[in-house]
């Protein structure tokens, strides 16, 4: 029987790239899906979300818009990153649905026969007002992407997720639910190259589609770390969920810095057990990078 998961995104290359993995995964049912701020602004991330189910013919996916801003930090959006639209490079039509209350996923989740998986590959500002009103106890487990054992990406210290929102972020970790979080230890195994872009353009008009969205998404991401290719951070989490053994995990204590601008947002894992800190999440530390590409074009494949 397949998982139902909600996935909670800010659409964002690599969140519109998780979607579709999703969408593809018979082991996955979509229940709905939940937009923030992030890559863009909450109206663009939201119109982004809808754009891409429908190009694979799921508009009737609910999408329901959460968080503007966050819960007490100013608001910072990665259009330097993502473009002005939070999803530049290929030519999608505008968003016919429209989006729904977020009431309407919430009815989903509470008659769901089997226990439902939260993927949140944004800031977490959603999943903390969800705790906040509904204490977690309609969710099996919580699989973010985000954070870093080591270097960050929006600062030294912070991946942007976290950065974006820290405060959000450690009441997750906080909650006492089942968390697990892909940081970009991971996720920069998971870079695509010539090869991966090329099987991407044989796979079909989604595969062409998918390999326009690394395309743009690659720019950055050259011009940065000087890679051939691009992270594609939030498909991991996906794949996570779909297909146990891609990720190694540790079961570890993460807290999250709030109180230093400079290390603002950092996940500062125990790795090495140097406190007596209780573990509260399974922190990931590798990837089968080959085994998540092929899954990704063989998803990917399916669609078109």
């Amino acid at each position: 029987m397949p998982t139902p998961i909600v996935l909670d995104c800010d659409p964002g290359h690599d969140d519109a790239i998780a979607l579709l993995l999703a969408l593809a995964s018979p082991e996955l049912e979509v229940l709905g899906v939940t937009t923030t701020y992030g890559n863009q602004t909450l109206e663009k991330t939201t119109a982004n979300a809808i754009r891409v189910l429908e190009l694979v013919g799921r508009g009737d996916i609910p999408v329901a818009p959460i968080s503007e801003r966050p819960l007490v930090r100013a608001i910072r959006v990665a259009a330097h990153v993502h473009g002005e639209s939070g999803l530049y490079g290929p030519d999608l039509p505008p968003a016919r649905a429209a989006a729904v209350p977020v009431s309407e996923i919430a009815d989903r989740v509470r008659s769901s026969e089997r226990p439902v998986t939260l993927v949140a590959t944004g800031p977490l500002t959603n999943v903390a007002h969800y705790l906040e009103t509904r204490g977690g106890v309609e969710f099996e487990r919580v699989v973010i992407m985000g954070g870093s054992i080591a270097d960050g990406n929006v600062t030294p210290a912070a991946e942007f997720n976290i950065w974006a929102d820290p405060e959000a972020a450690q009441r997750v970790f906080q909650s006492g639910l089942d968390v697990t979080m892909i940081g970009l230890d991971v996720t920069h195994k998971a870079v695509t190259g010539p090869d991966v872009q090329r099987r991407l353009r044989n796979a079909g008009p989604v595969g062409v589609f998918v390999a326009e969205l690394v395309d743009f998404f690659t720019v950055y991401h050259r011009q940065t770390y000087g890679w051939d290719g691009a992270p594609i951070h939030d498909a991991v989490a996906v794949a996570h969920v779909l297909r146990a053994g891609l990720v190694e995990t540790k079961l570890r204590n993460v807290q999250v810095e709030l109180e230093s601008e400079l290390c603002r947002g950092r996940t500062v894992v125990d790795v090495w057990l140097r406190t007596d800190r209780a573990p509260n999440a399974h922190v990931g530390v590798d990837l089968d990078a080959g085994a998540f590409f092929d899954l990704l074009v063989e998803r990917v494949a399916a669609l078109s």
